[in-house]
């Protein structure tokens, strides 16, 4: 029998049980149980203090009410987390929480109670989601500025998104992010990201154009910033990327180049993601040009690296399973990029020590902190915004701002040190 049925039938019985004697309830009773299948007492309780005019909210009307687990107490602190991981998804964020609450105390960031850290560390994603349900940010979108390179496309071998089997890290996804403030026109900044496929560990370096030897040193100090060696590039079929100067580069390093299908960007999908949910939540979408500028974002990039590869972990597809028309994907657990790195094994000793010194030392909070100052200078080197054109009339893409002060000194914010 349906829900809807049995709440038609209480309803229907409601009334003669309410106003019958003892030995016909017993009645009722036997003949409501046997057709609803209840449990006696449960009956006992729908029969004796159900409404008549609210039946349809039997749920409401009769169920205890849940005690309220996770209340102010356990909200503010979690919000101060999820802040200072730079508004991680709770699919990435609970499973480092645990790391995230020991950096922070280590360094007298944070205080909670025991009863708190401890409902913190038990909290699933969905009550997670829960709470920042009403917080949630919305983002903008940009434009493509990549034109097509016909050089040496024919030399340059193509990966597609399936071919990616490279198990150690080095073999990383290139792409170019225009910081044009919506439109082409003019010479304007560039971001270059790098992401790395086995780790998903990610360099950012500004360039002032996307000429082909401002690309090439850009992917140079990427590679030097790495703390494994550089095995192989993977970029679009943009002429800033397929050209004799990065063919010539690649070869000298002995560097794997591929690049992938054209309008294919799901080729590419390891390094898109990257620009959607780090260059341009960062950055945004105003227009930069020049030295200056290019100096700024650099500066930012140094400092949000550490967070970045270090503090925010990140889920990667493990499986997909078809069932008729729909695909069912399948994510192992998030780990930052240091922990997959610590996993590969690939790191000598000595590397490897230097790189868990350099870790105890951060505090996130202050990388935050510091990210966000350089992130509020950002304004100070925008040359334009970025024209409604359904309006025809210009606007200001408005982002919050922290007003924290500086908190690393500024040999913390310069890099990792790596070994050649």
């Amino acid at each position: 029998m349906s829900l809807k049925s049995r709440r038609e039938l209480l309803h229907a019985v409601l009334v003669r049980y309410r106003s019958a004697s003892k030995i016909s309830k017993s009645q009722i009773l036997d003949e409501f149980v046997e057709s609803t299948g209840y449990d006696r007492k449960y009956a006992i309780v729908l029969l004796g203090k159900a409404d008549v005019v609210t039946v349809v909210r039997l749920d409401r009307a009769v169920r205890r009410k849940r005690r309220r687990k996770y209340g102010t107490d356990i909200e503010q602190p979690f919000m101060s987390l999820w802040n200072l991981s730079g508004y991680l998804c709770p699919k990435r964020l609970i499973p480092f929480l645990a790391d995230l609450i020991d950096a922070l105390e280590r360094f007298d960031e944070i205080h909670l109670f025991p009863h708190v850290k401890i409902k913190l560390l038990t909290m699933s994603v969905s009550t997670a989601e829960r709470l920042l349900q009403r917080v949630r940010r919305q983002t903008e979108h940009g434009i493509s500025t990549t034109t097509p390179g016909t050089l040496l496309r024919h030399t340059i071998p193509i990966r597609t998104y399936e071919d990616w089997a490279e198990d150690t890290p080095g073999f990383m996804e290139i792409d170019l992010v225009a910081h044009c403030g919506g439109t082409a026109a003019g010479d304007y900044c560039y971001t270059l990201t790098m992401t790395d496929i086995s780790t998903s560990w990610t360099e950012n370096v500004a360039v002032t154009n996307r000429s082909q030897i401002a690309v090439q040193e850009a992917i140079e100090v990427g590679r030097r910033l790495l703390p494994f060696p550089l095995l192989g590039i993977d970029s679009d079929n943009g002429g800033e990327f397929i050209n004799y100067h990065l063919k010539r580069y690649c070869d000298e390093k002995k560097i794997v180049f591929t690049r992938c299908r054209p309008y294919k960007k799901n080729d590419q999908a390891h390094v898109e993601q990257k620009n959607g949910a780090v260059v341009r939540p960062l950055v945004g979408y105003a227009r930069y040009e020049g030295a200056e500028a290019v100096a700024h974002l650099n500066r930012l990039y140094a400092s949000n690296r550490l967070s970045l590869n270090f503090f925010e972990p990140s889920m990667k597809l493990v499986g997909k399973t078809r069932v008729g028309a729909h695909v069912k994907k399948s994510y192992d657990v998030a780990k930052t990029p240091w922990q997959r790195l610590q996993d590969a094994a690939i790191l000598s000793e000595t590397a490897l020590e230097r790189m868990k010194q350099r870790y105890l030392k951060l505090n996130p909070a202050q990388v935050r902190r510091k990210t966000r100052e350089l992130e509020a200078g950002l304004p100070r080197f925008a040359t334009g915004h970025i024209p409604l054109i359904r309006d025809s009339e210009p606007f200001q893409i408005e982002t919050e701002r922290s007003n924290a002060r500086l908190g690393l000194t500024a040999a913390e914010g310069n890099g990792y040190a790596t070994e050649a």
